[in-house]
């Protein structure tokens, strides 16, 4: 059977007054029925213009989807109509954005906000989208659903503003949920909470989720599979477990080794990843993660390595064989680029 969603080769590219923004540049993947796909990188690696390129929100002008195929239920959604994506955004796709302040309108009502995309993908009357409306609020945990549906988004704190969004992603039980750092600005315990929701309903309803973030604590608890962005591609790929246990990429085994361990002797110290990601204007031909490496070699200073596999289900995207055991060499980066 084919996946519910199968990203091919996506490229997404913004066009600046410097030059061409590879933001989204060959990216691969694909999500089962009832999974959850973590997508992890850090700040800037493409993982939210990933996300919009699903949902057609790309901005355009700046922006625009140059090549690719993203298959939704067989059907490539780049081919699709804006009308008939508008009849599959909030209703067959749904997203939880990532700051629930600025995507919710502040001059109407939650009551309104949600009812509106019942109304339009379900069918309903007001009064029966009101009483859904209600339904889903107290179904997210907000206490008096029914009155606070007259609300304004102002009302609301930022942990129940994240649960509205959930609210509304999930109004039309969505196949897909695309949680786009679901987490952020909120509070640990309204962390959990917001997360425990989303799986439960992942269970109930067998919903796919595709959860971005750069929390990898996120990732272990949550994800069956993830894919490790760098530089607008795709550098590592695999089952959770094998992802965490035996990383094959430097840029992946770099973020493991960023995180603090509750396993760790008292006075260690961590090992974060040096430097800056690369500008994605006019990328060079060459391991994009090399500047930033504590195991490159000349040959990655002239070759963009390909994704290969290093394992069952498990991809990386580095020309050498290096594991969480590889010593680091004495030699630095620089060393190599010199």
């Amino acid at each position: 059977m084919a996946p519910l969603l199968d990203v091919r080769d996506l490229r997404t590219y913004f066009s600046t007054q410097d030059g061409v923004v590879k933001a989204v540049d060959g990216v691969s993947f694909h999500i089962e029925r009832g999974e959850t796909l973590g997508i992890v990188g850090e700040s800037g690696c493409g993982k939210s213009v990933t996300s919009l390129s699903i949902m057609r929100l790309i901005p355009s002008p700046p922006g625009k989807i140059v090549g690719g195929q993203i298959l939704f239920d067989g059907e490539n959604l780049l081919d699709a109509s804006e009308e008939q994506m508008r009849h599959i955004r909030g209703n067959r796709i749904a997203m939880i954005f990532q700051d629930p302040m600025t995507s919710l309108n502040p001059v109407l009502t939650i009551g309104h906000q949600i009812t509106e995309s019942l109304e339009l993908h379900l069918h309903l009357n007001k009064r029966e989208a009101r009483d859904r409306a209600a339904e889903l609020l107290n179904m997210v945990g907000i206490p008096s659903a029914s009155r606070r549906l007259d609300n304004y988004p102002h009302q609301f704190s930022g942990g129940m503003r994240q649960r509205v969004m959930i609210a509304m992603a999930l109004s039309c039980n969505p196949e897909l949920l695309i949680a786009d750092e679901p987490t952020t600005a909120l509070d640990v315990t309204i962390q959990a909470q917001s997360l425990e929701l989303i799986n439960r309903i992942r269970d109930e309803l067998e919903t796919a989720v595709m959860i971005i973030t750069h929390d990898l604590g996120v990732v272990a608890g949550m994800t069956d599979r993830v894919t490790v962005m760098y530089a607008g591609r795709v550098v590592e790929e695999g089952p959770t477990s094998e992802i965490f246990a035996n990383p094959r990429m430097p840029y992946t085994i770099g973020l493991l080794r960023s995180i603090p361990r509750l396993d760790e002797q008292r006075g260690h110290k961590l090992n974060p990843i040096r430097g800056l990601p690369p500008d994605l204007i006019d990328l060079p031909q060459l391991c994009p993660f090399s500047p930033r490496c504590d195991y490159v070699q000349e040959k990655c200073l002239h070759q963009l390595p390909p994704l290969r596999s290093v394992g069952q289900s498990h991809n990386a995207a580095c020309l050498f064989d290096i594991s969480l055991e590889t010593p680091i060499p004495t030699r630095q980066p620089e060393e190599i680029a010199a």
